[in-house]
């Protein structure tokens, strides 16, 4: 555990952190434990990458397991829970990082990737939410990952930033949904981060100019997004609530 931890060392902190195979997903996994979270390292399909975060994390005397669930299915996502709470305990974050980006302009987005982009970016953490809201108790927080696009809102990924508005939304409803129950909700948006979701069709021209967006020239890392996360997680972030908070290096 970090000496300058900002989460309340409590050994029955469990997170669901869902696309933590890789990327900004694995990267909150590894942080997390090193907050003292177990860790359910959720994955679609890539069981070897999702090991490999595993591993990484008892490496470093954490604890994690390894559970796939596809968040378009409302049955796994209550089976993911039931797992997480028969393996690891009661879950107490939730981290709803899973998704997947199409960028095409408007007039030329195909319908199975926009439909494919919706059951996942959106109806999945709906689905998600929705699992949290009827099992999370008094004092357990709940982060979704959005985007900077909602608010750059740049061509050709409008059909994407319209899922992860779809997620801000929904963060600012349930936070008010669930008063009184002392839980929070909460976005965390990224801007360019180096991932390969981000480096998947781009040039180095276009990837250099887009790392020029933000003042501090640069793109962001994934840590630099789990930072926040675990911000949010620990005792430092009680009284954030129903917010979005953009960690973009100021690009939007």
């Amino acid at each position: 555990m970090l000496e300058n931890s900002s989460i309340n060392p409590v050994s029955n902190q469990v997170a669901i952190v869902t696309g933590a195979s890789r990327g900004i997903g694995a990267a909150i996994a590894r942080r997390l434990a090193r907050e003292g979270f177990a860790v359910a390292v959720t994955y679609a399909s890539n069981n070897a990458a999702a090991g490999q975060v595993v591993s990484d994390i008892h490496a470093a005397n954490g604890q994690a397991v390894a559970i796939k669930a596809d968040v378009r299915n409302a049955a796994d996502v209550t089976a993911l829970f039931d797992e997480t709470e028969a393996t690891l305990g009661k879950t107490t974050l939730l981290v709803n990082n899973a998704g997947i980006m199409t960028l095409a302009p408007i007039a030329d987005m195909d319908d199975a990737s926009f439909d494919t982009m919706l059951s996942i970016n959106l109806k999945g953490v709906f689905y998600m939410l929705r699992e949290a809201a009827r099992r999370l108790e008094t004092g357990a927080k709940i982060v979704n990952i959005s985007t900077s696009i909602t608010r750059l809102a740049s061509p050709t990924y409008g059909p994407y930033a319209a899922t992860k508005a779809g997620v801000e939304i929904l963060t600012a409803i349930l936070a008010k949904e669930l008063r009184g129950r002392g839980i929070t909700v909460n976005a965390v948006a990224p801007g360019p981060t180096v991932t390969d979701l981000f480096f998947r069709g781009k040039s180095p021209d276009l990837i250099d100019k887009i790392a020029k967006l933000a003042p501090l020239e640069r793109l962001g890392e994934p840590d630099d997004i789990a930072n926040v996360v675990a911000m949010i997680a620990g005792r430092d972030g009680d009284w954030i609530n129903g917010q979005t908070i953009f960690v973009n290096g100021g690009a939007a």
